[in-house]
């Protein structure tokens, strides 16, 4: 089993946007790791590994519209590829 069980992933489009403000959010307030937060003002792909993904969803959405979002259980895909 791995510690953060659901790999988010999503694009945020917005105004302003800043990668570091964006990364220091996540830091302080999500338990989760492997993050990324690439981009530029006006969009920002995010990549993070965490155990609530629905928080990472509210946070980005309230940052502008998000799209492209996968959320993949990759404790469920670990058991699948063992058999």
């Amino acid at each position: 089993m791995t510690e953060f069980r659901y790999d988010t992933q999503l694009l945020i489009e917005g105004a302003g946007l800043d990668e570091s403000a964006i990364s220091e959010h996540f830091a302080s307030h999500f338990a989760g790791d492997c993050l990324l937060a690439v981009g530029d003002d006006k969009l920002i792909k995010i990549h993070f590994h965490t155990n609530e993904p629905w928080q990472v969803l509210e946070y980005c959405a309230s940052l502008g519209e998000i799209f492209d979002i996968v959320i993949e259980d990759m404790d469920r895909l670990a058991r699948w590829l063992q058999g």
